[in-house]
């Protein structure tokens, strides 16, 4: 009976001092650990009957996506709708700037439009940023461009210590096209800060300089505690690789054999969508001995949930 007041005790202390959830770069090691562990708080919560409650009641939070997305679109409705939010979705192919009308411009409509919170999507870098100049309430990147994506790294950090008990000291190996991936780069922030040691591994033309990664499989998953493999980026190429998907497979796809140079208890992510036989073996996805993959959607509406709650705390 004393147990439940306690977490939820517990857990309202808990806060950020940011207004937005832009990048990871900004938030603090105490900052990031309030968010996990307000998102454990809602693991439990939402593995309940009653999943939803009316924290959020009589707030608007507008979904504007305007790239493709399944696990992210959803899983921040859900989140908001499990916290008693009203939610509206935006698709470019729903909106204005279909008609010619400037980014900007669809900004400050929005904003005209006073809703509560924002969370966008979009294949522009700096995108979030320029939302958060011109909306005057908090807003969320849910991924732009190839730069940040930081719900996903901090749902992925949830995976891991859910499975491990801890970050600090882990080694994750991050495996495919890093270059392009925003999944890769705001992992890298938060790994660094979280005291997770990180490889980066995968072909020379999908490395970035600064990733200071190897083309060596082998040498890339070695003792490694958890993989988190990545697809390719097509819709982000400037031009043609030098390989195929057959041949890509071939050399970087997650295999048993592959898996076999990490430790033996490693585990695997991803954060979708897979493209099986291209990055990752079947076998290997569906392991659920090793497959962390469907527990990374789950933690996602926990995460994000943890998120705007955060957020808007100041304005309740």
């Amino acid at each position: 009976m004393n147990a439940q007041p306690e977490k939820k005790m517990h857990v309202s202390k808990l806060a950020i001092n940011h207004r937005d959830l832009l990048s990871l770069e900004t938030l603090s090691v105490d900052e990031i650990n309030a968010i996990l562990d307000l998102a454990e708080y809602y693991v439990v919560q939402n593995r309940r009957k009653s999943q939803t409650n009316a924290l959020l009641k009589g707030l608007v939070m507008v979904n504007m996506f305007l790239e493709n997305s399944t696990r992210t679109r959803l899983s921040f409705e859900m989140a908001a709708k499990r916290l008693g939010a009203d939610v509206i979705n935006m698709t470019v192919e729903g909106s204005s700037i279909k008609k010619g009308e400037s980014f900007i411009d669809t900004l400050k409509t929005v904003n005209a439009m006073r809703p509560d919170l924002f969370v966008i999507r979009h294949s522009a870098e700096s995108s979030a940023q320029m939302a958060a100049e011109h909306l005057e309430c908090p807003v969320l990147n849910a991924g732009d461009g190839t730069r940040e994506h930081p719900t996903q790294a901090l749902l992925d950090a949830l995976t891991l210590r859910r499975h491990f008990g801890h970050l600090e000291g882990l080694n994750v190996s991050i495996c495919g096209d890093i270059l392009h991936s925003r999944v890769a780069h705001s992992n890298l922030q938060l790994f660094k800060k979280m005291g997770v040691n990180v490889k980066c591994v995968g072909p020379g033309e999908l490395m970035p300089l600064s990733a200071g990664g190897t083309q060596d499989m082998k040498k890339g998953l070695e003792n490694a505690d958890a993989i988190m493999v990545l697809r390719i980026q097509k819709e982000r190429l400037q031009q043609s690789l030098s390989f195929t998907e057959q041949q890509y497979f071939d050399t970087f796809g997650l295999t048993a054999e592959r898996l076999a140079y990490a430790k033996k208890d490693a585990v695997v992510l991803h954060p979708g969508p897979m493209n099986r036989g291209v990055e990752i073996d079947a076998s290997i996805a569906d392991d659920p001995k090793r497959s962390l993959i469907t527990l990374q959607v789950e933690m996602g509406v926990a995460v994000r949930m943890a998120c705007l709650d955060l957020l808007t705390r100041s304005a309740r």
